[in-house]
Formats: C-alpha cells, structure tokens, sequence
C-alpha cells in the first residue's frame, strides 16, 4: 500500500484530470463502430473506460512525481506522457488494431485519442500540481 500512496494523495487532482481527459475526448472523438456509425455506449462501458483512464493518469502522475529534476518542469509534464505513449500505448494499439484487421486510419485516430487524453492529463496533473509521497 506505501508504493501507491501516492495515489490517495492525489485523488482529487487525478480525478479532475481524469473528468477532464475524459471528456475533452470523447468530444474530439466520440465512440464509433469499426463501420463509423456512433457507437451506443453504456454506463458499464463508461464506468469501464473511466476507471481505466483513472489508472492511466495515476500512472503518470507517478512518473510525473519521480521524474528526475534536470529539465524545466513543464518539459517533463510534456515529454513523460509522450514517451510513456511511444513506448507502450501506441504500438500495443498498432499491433492489436491492425490484428483485428482495423485499417490504419481507425489506428491512428485511437492512437491519437490516447495521446491527446494524457497530455490533457499531464498539463492538469501539472497546472494543479502533485504532491510526492511521504
């Protein structure tokens, strides 16, 4: 429990940055069927994709809170989630997308979705601030 105390911590902020990820995305990119038609989500699916969310900003708030001090703290809230995003989230989207036989373009507008939903968080998560554990 101490190594995700962190998390407690910051409930308030992750959460806001969560709320704010979360909408601000599913604005710029409402869910749709692999055909494009808009998808019928249910409150299971949205409790689902918020809680998911949720994790992925505590995540980064993590590494946002151990990130070394060697840069402008601004460039480290920017570069953490692009790099977490690089790393891991677009290329386990490119490979699962593509080998469910979904074109490139549904690939690159999910890969995109994400990208923007952790930069939003990580400008609240630093716009607010964290506080490291103690």
């Amino acid at each position: 429990m101490r190594r995700v105390i962190y998390i407690l911590q910051n409930i308030v902020t992750i959460s806001l940055a969560t709320v704010a990820a979360f909408f601000l995305g599913g604005l710029i990119y409402p869910p749709a069927r692999p055909d494009g038609s808009p998808a019928q989500t249910s409150v299971r699916e949205i409790g689902i994709a918020l809680l998911a969310e949720f994790w992925l900003c505590a995540i980064l708030a993590g590494a946002l809170i151990l990130a070394p001090p060697k840069a402008n703290g601004w460039v480290m809230a920017l570069m953490t989630p692009l790099i977490i995003w690089i790393g891991f989230v677009a290329p386990v989207l490119t490979v699962t997308q593509r080998a469910r036989a979904l074109s490139w373009r549904a690939v690159g507008l999910d890969c995109g979705h994400w990208l923007l939903v952790m930069m939003v968080q990580a400008v609240i998560l630093k716009s607010i601030g964290l506080t490291p554990p103690h």
